[in-house]
């Protein structure tokens, strides 16, 4: 066919069973209501082989006389391989027109089943009031909450899918590159951890470890684990950077004095250092009531206070550790200073071990993994795929559920990796994320400016040196950016955003109590979005929660918990109840064992799947990644100055979404 009238492009998705051998038939609708033929579409005379992850190409003629296409019917043959297959998006150019004409886009990304055609609408991306389809639109809703349901499976813990839906799983791209290569590596480090729980003769003995072809780096907590000034910077850009807040009055459980810690506050008393805003404290007393069931007897998590002191450098440092905030006489309050030599060592050990405890369970599973998934069913069950939020929040729910499917069955199984490796087990985790999900908020704990105010360190001059709040806010500022420009594109007025049926049934099912609803706390509108700023705000921290705050939390893994003293996920033996002196040996035997991670999606903004076509989508997504290159240079400079670099909030760095 030499001159085609029409090019018609056709990719099919990479997912589980989205390819087919049946023939695909479409027709052409323009802005004037003309039809075209019934155009059939096979690669060869048995079918289709629409593979998965492939683009066909069809050249087609005898089709004259039509405007400017609007819409598509697409459906698909009942004979051949395959049963229904997924379309990631069709588009068409037309070759009677000079010079390189523009392809109009007709994105799917739906499932194609039997005896089912589907309308679709140039861009694909409406508000349901205004769709020209309305009873498929509903119909594919309908269908959709079959599929997506509610279910909690832990006691207290942000609800997930109930079931894997097919579209959810991986494709055999992720499993091949990623996913093995992760298992490969969990194995070594379980071979790892068997050496770990053994006796060392010194730090570097362990350090060897790395040297004998276990095929791991030296872990950068390697060269920095005993020092103090690292030990604070943990607190601003190690893996928990959300506990830290202005102590502006010291807990009555913390049995600190003005002549104990003199000899730290650079001739400040203590009660002068609080009042100058120069004294932080973390308080991890929450821990207190954690269950250790499963853990063995010998073991214990402690609930620590710590203080650090901004000096006159503008530089943190640790003065005081508590490790245990409750009033039970059983466990003394004894404070631990920088003087006490090994002992001081150790108490750093088991703060780090009780930060761990919340790093993982509720910091990093609990409110970016779990939250985020409830999120996602809510979207999946109310919001059609053609609605402008539904294409703006796709790309960042990618492989979400199915890595969570896999945690649940394999690291928080009884007797699983979570229970064999961290300190709390998996009866403990589970306590640590019920705990905080009564008192999360998705306006305050969920929202980044918030979330350091509500810690009192929103203010530079207070601590001059946060990098996850300085390169946080950057990223902050371009999502909110990208998220206005769809928003304010697709909703001009309050009556928009009031007729949008499907807008307002997410955001009832967001707060409403489970099993109806996800019981997100702190919602904006608590219910029903009623302006643009509020549309803006949620839909701001659910991306920055995906993308973001998961590579902060989680892509600094290795070099902080890869060698055992640096951050121990796991700790033998008591915590110390008195300043009795310790060898480096006594310290020594308390160690934990090693986790593994690795990072896997695009960076944020170069989409996996690409879900915008229409002009709103595609003008703020252009925009997002101009702000998001820009403040990648602005961070790139920042580290030139920092002691030590903080990259995992470099939006280069910043996967689009939570996959593994």
């Amino acid at each position: 066919m030499s001159n085609p009238d029409y090019t018609i492009y056709i990719k099919t998705a990479d997912y589980k069973g989205a390819s087919t051998d049946v023939s695909i038939y479409i027709t052409f609708i323009d802005v004037n209501g003309k039809k075209s033929r019934n155009i059939t579409l096979t690669d060869d005379i048995f079918g289709g082989k629409f593979e998965k992850g492939q683009t066909n190409k069809f050249p087609v003629s005898d089709i004259s006389g039509l405007a400017d296409l609007k819409f598509i019917e697409i459906s698909r043959g009942i004979w051949g391989f395959g049963g229904n297959w997924f379309c990631e998006c069709v588009w068409v150019v037309n070759e009677q027109v000079g010079g390189t004409p523009a392809p109009v886009y007709f994105p799917i990304n739906r499932w194609l089943r039997q005896y089912v055609t589907l309308k679709i609408q140039k861009w694909d991306c409406s508000l349901p009031q205004n769709d020209a389809s309305p009873q498929q639109r509903a119909k594919e809703i309908q269908e959709k909450q079959t599929h997506y349901v509610l279910d909690r499976k832990f006691p207290g813990v942000p609800a997930q899918v109930k079931d894997l839906p097919q579209q959810e799983m991986f494709t055999d791209h992720y499993q091949n590159d990623v996913l093995i290569l992760s298992g490969a590596s969990l194995g070594i480090v379980g071979n790892l951890a068997k050496v770990f729980s053994g006796d060392w003769k010194s730090v570097d003995d362990i350090s060897n470890l790395y040297q004998t072809g276990c095929g791991f780096d030296v872990p950068q907590g390697r060269y920095r684990w005993d020092e103090d000034s690292y030990f604070a910077k943990q607190r601003t850009q190690g893996c928990n950077p959300v506990i830290m807040q202005l102590c502006t009055k010291i807990p009555s459980a913390l049995d600190v004095t003005n002549d104990m810690l003199k000899p730290f506050l650079e001739g400040y008393t203590l009660d002068d250092a609080v009042s100058k805003n120069k004294i932080f404290l973390c308080d991890l007393s929450m821990l207190h009531s954690v269950p250790l069931a499963g853990v063995p007897l010998d073991k214990e998590l402690v609930h620590p206070y710590a203080l650090f002191y901004l000096n006159k450098e503008d530089e943190l440092t640790p003065v005081a550790i508590q490790l245990f905030a409750t009033t039970d006489k059983r466990y003394p309050h004894t404070v631990f200073l920088p003087t006490d030599g090994n002992v001081w060592k150790l108490a750093k050990m088991f703060y780090n071990n009780a930060d761990a405890m919340v790093h993982q369970s509720s910091t990093h599973l609990g409110f970016t993994h779990l939250i985020i998934e409830s999120i996602a069913v809510a979207v999946n069950r109310t919001l059609s795929m053609s609605h402008p939020l539904h294409r703006l929040i796709a790309p960042h729910f990618l492989y979400l559920m199915a890595i969570n499917s896999l945690a649940i069955t394999s690291l928080l199984a009884p007797d699983g990796w979570i229970d064999t490796t961290m300190t709390a087990g998996r009866d403990g985790v589970l306590d640590i994320i019920a705990h905080q999900f009564k008192v999360w908020r998705l306006n305050v704990e969920g929202t980044l400016p918030e979330e350091i105010k509500a810690r009192k360190l929103d203010d530079p001059k207070i601590l001059p040196d946060y990098p996850y709040r300085d390169d946080g806010l950057l990223v902050w500022n371009c999502i909110k950016n990208y998220v206005a420009g769809v928003v304010n594109g697709h909703y001009k007025n309050k009556n928009d955003i009031a007729n949008d049926f499907e807008l307002q049934n997410f955001a009832e099912i967001l707060v409403a109590p489970y099993p109806e609803g996800c019981e997100i706390k702190g919602v904006p509108g608590n219910g029903k979005f009623e302006t643009q700023e509020e549309i803006i705000s949620a839909f701001t921290s659910f991306i920055f929660t995906s993308s973001a705050i998961h590579a902060a939390v989680n892509f600094g893994q290795y070099d902080e918990y890869g060698f055992p003293p640096n951050y121990p996920a796991f700790m033998n033996g008591k915590a110390p109840r008195d300043k009795s002196p310790i060898t480096e040996a006594d310290l020594l035997k308390q160690l934990p064992n090693k986790p593994m991670i690795q990072r896997a999606t695009e960076s944020l903004g170069d989409f996996e799947v690409n879900y915008t076509y229409d002009p709103v989508g595609v003008a703020a997504l252009k925009q997002f990644n101009i702000e998001l290159k820009e403040a990648s240079a602005i961070i790139d400079e920042r580290n030139k100055h920092r002691r030590i670099a903080y990259n995992h909030l470099n939006p280069k760095n910043i996967p689009n979404a939570i996959s593994i």
